[in-house]
């Protein structure tokens, strides 16, 4: 194919040299309308391409097959039978995969470590969750992704799965063994959906982790906006085999997607995708560079220490690292990544991703350069020289492996639509939760609706919301009160 062609991106362009006027939505009518302080900000450009895909990008039946053209030329981008572009993020994506194959009751493998859409998922379409155990580091505090064998005994467990998920890489970027876990579920004939969200750049250098598509899934949700060049929002969802069909995964996204799509995001992600295949090898052999002398910098610097594979990978870890996910742990300084975050942002405007009890993220991409990690690395140097004005990392009663697990009590679907109360956080332990709690970023739920709290839990949760963590879903973030199911009251 030819992928000097940008088939969303060409036909703006068209659109706007034969002067289209709209007599439809977006209201602003190509910025005319706009506020002009709004447009100072945001430009012309911006407002001139804002249109709709129906009656602006194409005709009004779609006629040109403008989308259709992108789309194939994404998938065949990266080797993949279907690719589905979405202006909802992978939030939506992973949902539609979801529902492509399971349905109200019927049971779906996935890893506990799942991000919170999975879960949000789960409880739209009355999926019953099998979770499958990650691999807890202990030393570390940390989950990777469950290895082959626990979705080997989950099969085994549950023969009538319908089919599995799993996470790869984690917002960590430590990555499952994918190959295997795919071979399992053929053998069982059902497929696997990866939540490749932080993936979109693998398929492009042959040093990074190797991509599902490749590695044998039959459905792989990847987000343009994380690791690649695209808009926020911009996601999209790949399929081959013959286990889910694409008529089936497309009616799923139509079910959840919006009928208003952004023209915007669209155009991202086919310009992004012709950047990949025509510079994709030597701008992510450029990113893994500049990763390898950054990582090399930090670890350099007193007290900081460059999470590496000798520390995320090996038996009963990960199975692979993504290096652009530069992660420094600062244990030996004795304060945390919430506050360091923090200073790195008021004190040198610098916004770090993932912050933890003890670490902290730089998210490296192929716009990186000498410029940008130059800055980053003085900021470092600087926070390690002004140790003092942070305070000493709270204690965070963080729970170990058996009793972060609770017991799943009702389907998550029923506690979050069933009658529920808001009772004193100490009152909530026995109780079914009703809502998600989701230290984020990652965004990886702590408890979920249907699973009964335990004290741990609990105490983990309120100590880390003292320390800075965030818990946005919460119904009071400040955790004084967690929302419970009437109707099941148990004990500890």
């Amino acid at each position: 194919m030819d992928h000097s062609q940008a088939p969303v991106l060409d036909a703006l362009t068209a659109y706007q040299a034969q002067r289209q006027l709209p007599f439809t939505p977006p209201g602003h009518k190509q910025g005319r309308g706009a506020d002009p302080r709004v447009r100072a900000v945001l430009g012309d450009s911006l407002f001139g391409a804002d249109m709709l895909a129906l009656a602006g990008m194409d005709d009004r039946t779609m006629s040109q097959g403008v989308l259709q053209r992108a789309e194939e030329l994404m998938a065949d981008a990266v080797s993949a039978k279907h690719t589905f572009f979405s202006t909802c993020g992978s939030s939506l994506s992973v949902k539609a995969a979801m529902l492509s194959v399971a349905g109200p009751h019927e049971k779906l493998l996935v890893g506990r470590d799942a991000h919170k859409s999975v879960v949000s998922g789960l409880i739209l379409a009355g999926i019953r969750p099998v979770w499958v155990e990650p691999r807890w580091d202990a030393d570390l505090r940390l989950a990777h992704p469950p290895g082959p064998e626990a979705y080997q005994a989950a099969l085994d467990e549950h023969p009538d799965a319908r089919g599995a998920l799993v996470t790869s890489p984690t917002p960590y970027g430590t990555c499952a063994d994918i190959g295997a876990v795919a071979a399992l579920c053929h053998t069982r004939g059902v497929p696997l959906i990866v939540d490749e969200a932080w993936g979109a750049h693998l398929p492009f250098h042959p040093d990074l982790p190797t991509w599902a598509m490749d590695a044998g899934a039959d459905v792989c949700v990847t987000s343009v906006h994380k690791m690649g060049s695209g808009l926020e929002q911009g996601s999209v969802f790949h399929l081959q085999g013959d286990l889910v069909t694409a008529d089936t995964l497309a009616s799923r996204a139509d079910l959840l997607g919006t009928t208003s799509p952004s023209v915007l995001v669209y155009a991202a992600m086919d310009g992004w995708r012709r950047q990949m295949v025509e510079q994709g090898t030597e701008l992510m052999g450029g990113a893994l560079s500049t990763a390898h002398d950054v990582r090399k910098a930090v670890e350099a610097i007193e007290g900081l220490h460059v999470n590496d594979r000798a520390d995320f990978c090996g038996p009963g870890r990960a199975f692979d690292l993504d290096p652009l996910q530069v992660f420094i742990d600062l244990h030996e300084l004795g304060f945390s990544g919430y506050d360091a975050a923090d200073w790195m942002r008021r004190h040198h405007r610098i916004n770090l991703h993932t912050s933890d009890h003890r670490r902290i993220n730089a998210q490296l991409t192929h716009a990186d350069d000498e410029t940008t990690t130059t800055r980053l690395l003085d900021g470092l140097r600087d926070l390690v020289a002004h140790v003092g004005q942070l305070r000493p990392a709270p204690d965070i009663r963080i729970p170990d492996p058996g009793s972060l697990r609770l017991e799943q009590a009702t389907l998550p679907r029923d506690a979050f639509f069933g009658d529920v109360e808001q009772v004193p956080a100490d009152e909530a332990v026995g109780r079914v939760c009703a809502e998600m709690l989701t230290p984020y970023p990652p965004g990886i739920p702590a408890a979920l609706p249907g699973e009964r709290l335990n004290r741990a839990v609990v105490d983990y949760l309120r100590t880390g919301v003292d320390a800075g963590m965030l818990i946005p879903d919460a119904a009071d973030s400040d955790l004084g009160t967690i929302r419970v199911s009437v109707h099941d009251v148990g004990a500890d």
